[in-house]
């Protein structure tokens, strides 16, 4: 296929000329993954073969071209930079979008009369292909687009992509996929994800021009410990004004809160800033989205909301506050500013603590090298399968034999073995074996050879329940008053420890409760309370095991320590007096006392959910040994123990076999173990989040699962969604891999015996999130403060 004449004029007449990888695609037959930067003009390079396509028009009552994105707002963005081409150049067609946001009766249409170009995300590609009408709706399909593919193969919602990907080859075996990525460490990774049963053609952009980014100069050094950023406030202020728009991103949800208030409290010029994160109301989003394509705010505060960023060309500075814990996340964030080919992007970071800075400076050198990090994908989550067998059942009855030999063309189960399958067809059909005796979870049945649904009604439900993203429940948030404005959500846990009268930070706006209302809390502006802050629930974003290494290989390396800031070099250089520095293949650790109670330090690199295991798996040796341990806290690059007595072999606490043992111990009756359960039960469809009519809370969803994990331990400890918990719980929360890894790459372990804090353990005792441990060391503690005060008692008697 070549570019048609009117379209070289179309480019012709926007002062463009067409990019040679978009050339190249529509010259590709099969199936094809292009890797081009942000601004590179990718997306319209996936959509070119189909404009072309159908210039004629298409196929009445099928979709010709399916886009799906991560996200629903790039979903709408497309639809808004599509209709410009497909209405200046005639074409004949209708572009929609289905994601959640679209209404029922337009959805219910779609269903019998298809746009010739669909924008959806995975969720709503599983709702589609559940319906009776999904083998006409997509019997023409002839392209698929899956934009920001590295995005969406780093989660479940990549997996259950490509199992409906399968299907969707399955009714239109003539269809080519084509990915889009602007960010990928391992093509051929991404190749074996997309792939079908054919080949993938690989096309390599020109990468553009290095980007211009560095640390942003601050005239106060970044302090000990913290998150915040703060301390750089001036300075972000001061690059604000000096840039026509910036977006400021922050790791964490409650972060972004405080540092937009902070950046208001010193604006006295009053810039227009936003704020933007998945927590605030639709609305708001929206309009600050508006605001921005509009040129009317000169910066917005935004966490990953915005990562995969919707096309602002006047975005001209990114500033990253707080370390990006990963290389990917922030070469994507550096591509939002400048969003043109041949334009080189402008960031700027602003490490939160001393920390920070070490691996600030890591990750700038991994940027411009190019070398990106990445986690290596294991095999398809069995959960997902689950749910897709129970959605494959709602469209039509089904040969089993036939569903796994399709189930095996997509990517994540291409090695899936029959046993698996088997397992999983039977706990979609009876709920496992500890469960077949309850009908609510008899729910298909074999008749004929094909496996029907047992009853028609429950489609509904399931349907209901499509999705792998579960999160904590949340509580909407709304101004008091009849039609009260909605300013977002807070998850339900932190609104239960709210009462009427105290205040909260939400939007940017400091409001006071006033009641709660089938979960709405009703608040009333106060502008100036001092606030509680709503912490949200898995958002720390742990440091990569890539960038962990070369943090710890600049810290070991003290010859590269003048790229480093002068504060920094001189308290690297006083813990190399003091104790010494870590290094790759050193394991180091310190004892040392600190206010009556002895310390242990180690320098394990591991991220903050590996440090955090390992802190409570050792706090649980040092309890067996007599150690009376009191309490941790871990950052991503060390854990600090403090304890009664000292630690002084570590090596027995770290043996890998000891510590696996006692993994398997500690959590059997864990709560993250649970919480796992909870989330797995829920994508495979054992527990109903959202009912006909109602929702259950996030509390009564919990007591269903752990009386239901309770039970499975009890009679079917080899249950299916156990087995499936079990490794979830390993790679997730607890991600014992990691410190495995540790353990691993540091054959060396060196202790040191200090009699004073270490200059690198310092800052550790100024972070916040201590964990105590309730154990024979806290009931010692007693003791002795009881000693102490009768003693004292005794001599004032005497006295």
């Amino acid at each position: 296929m070549t570019l048609p004449p009117e379209f070289r004029d179309w480019f012709a007449s926007k002062g463009w000329q067409p990019h040679p990888h978009q050339l190249a695609l529509l010259e590709t037959p099969g199936d094809s993954l292009l890797i081009a930067p942000t601004g590179g003009g990718k997306t319209l390079a996936g959509f070119l073969p189909s404009l072309v396509e159908l210039r004629a028009g298409g196929r009445k009552g099928s979709v010709h071209t399916l886009y799906v994105s991560p996200l629903k707002a790039l979903t709408a963005d497309i639809g808004r930079n599509l209709a410009r081409p497909v209405a200046e150049l005639g074409l004949p067609i209708r572009v929609e979008d289905r994601t959640g946001d679209t209404g029922a009766t337009q959805r219910r249409r779609q269903r019998v009369d298809p746009p010739e170009i669909l924008l959806t995300t995975p969720e709503s590609l599983a709702l589609m292909l559940s319906y009776p009408e999904a083998p006409a709706i997509f019997a023409g399909l002839r392209r698929v687009v899956l934009d920001e593919l590295h995005a969406l193969a780093e989660s479940k919602r990549g997996d259950q992509l490509m199992l409906g990907l399968a299907r969707l080859r399955s009714l239109s075996p003539a269809m080519r996929v084509t990915g889009l990525s602007a960010t990928v460490e391992d093509p051929q990774a991404l190749v074996d994800f997309m792939a079908g049963a054919g080949p993938v053609t690989v096309h390599l952009a020109d990468p553009g021009p290095d980007p211009d980014i560095a640390m942003l100069a601050t005239e106060q050094p970044a302090p000990w410990a913290g998150g915040g950023g703060h301390y750089a406030v001036p300075e972000v202020l001061e690059a604000v004004r000096q840039a026509r728009t910036t977006i400021i991103f922050i790791n964490t949800r409650a972060q972004a809160e405080l540092f937009f208030q902070a950046l208001w409290a010193a604006n006295v010029d009053n810039l227009p800033i936003g704020l933007h994160h998945g927590s605030l109301a639709r609305e708001q989003r929206a309009r600050v989205e508006a605001a921005m394509a509009a040129g009317e705010l000169r910066a917005v505060v935004a966490t990953g909301s915005l990562d995969l960023g919707i096309d602002w060309g006047a975005v001209d500075l990114v500033i990253q506050v707080g370390a990006p814990k990963n290389v990917k996340r922030l070469v994507q964030r550096i591509g939002r500013a400048n969003h043109r080919y041949n334009a080189p992007s402008m960031a700027r970071i602003v490490p939160a603590n001393r920390f920070e800075q070490i691996e600030c400076v890591a990750a700038l050198e991994a940027v411009r090298l190019r070398d990106l990090d990445g986690t290596p994908r294991g095999p398809g989550p069995l959960d997902v399968l689950c749910q897709h067998i129970l959605l494959t059942a709602c469209a039509a009855p089904f040969d089993a034999d036939a569903l796994w030999a399709e189930i095996r063309t997509a990517g994540p189960y291409r090695a899936l073995c029959r046993a698996d399958f088997d397992a999983c067809l039977d706990f979609a059909a009876t709920g496992g074996y500890a469960l077949r005796a309850y009908d609510r979870w008899q729910r298909l049945m074999l008749r004929g050879g094909l496996w029907h649904l047992r009853d028609p009604r429950a489609a509904k439900l399931l349907r209901m329940n499509v999705g792998t993203i579960v999160e904590a429940e949340m509580v909407k948030v709304r101004l008091r008053g009849r039609g009260g404005t909605p300013l977002g959500e807070v998850e339900e846990d932190f609104a239960a420890s709210l009462v009427p009268g105290d205040s909260f930070l939400i939007g940017g706006k400091v409001v006071r409760m006033d009641a709660m209302r089938e979960m709405v809390i009703e608040v009333t502006p106060v502008p100036t309370r001092q606030p509680k802050i709503a912490v949200y629930s898995g958002v720390k974003l742990a440091m990569s095991t890539q960038l962990a290494h070369r943090v710890l290989a600049l810290i070991g390396d003290p010859s590269r320590h003048d790229v480093l800031p002068p504060d920094t070099r001189d308290w690297l250089r006083l813990q190399a007096q003091v104790s010494r520095l870590p290094e790759p293949g050193v394991l180091l650790s310190e004892s040392f006392p600190h206010a009556g109670l002895w310390h242990f330090a180690l320098y394990g690199f591991a991220g903050r959910n590996a440090l955090q295991t390992l802190g409570l798996l050792l706090t649980r040796e040092m309890e067996g040994e007599g150690l009376g341990p009191l309490g941790f806290l871990m950052t991503d690059y060390a854990l600090l123990i403090w304890s009664l007595d000292p630690v002084t072999a570590p090596e027995r606490l770290l043996d890998s076999d000891r510590l696996r043992a006692g993994l398997g111990d500690w959590l059997g009756e864990n709560a993250v173990m649970k919480r796992t359960f909870r989330n797995v039960a829920t994508v495979a469809g054992l527990i109903h989040r959202n009912m006909p009519g109602n929702r259950k809370s996030g509390r009564q969803a919990t007591f269903s699962s752990d009386i239901l994990y309770d039970t499975l331990r009890k009679y079917d400890p080899g249950h299916l969604m156990l087995r499936i918990t079990a490794g979830e719980a390993g790679r997730g929360l607890v991600d014992f891999g990691r410190i495995e890894e540790m353990l691993a790459r540091a054959p060396r372990r060196e202790h040191r015996m200090l009699d004073r804090v270490s200059p690198m353990a310092a800052p550790l005792l100024l972070e916040i999130g201590k964990v105590p441990i309730r154990g024979e060391g806290r009931d010692r503690l007693a003791q002795i403060e009881a000693a102490a005060l009768m003693q004292a008692a005794g001599l004032e008697a005497l006295g």
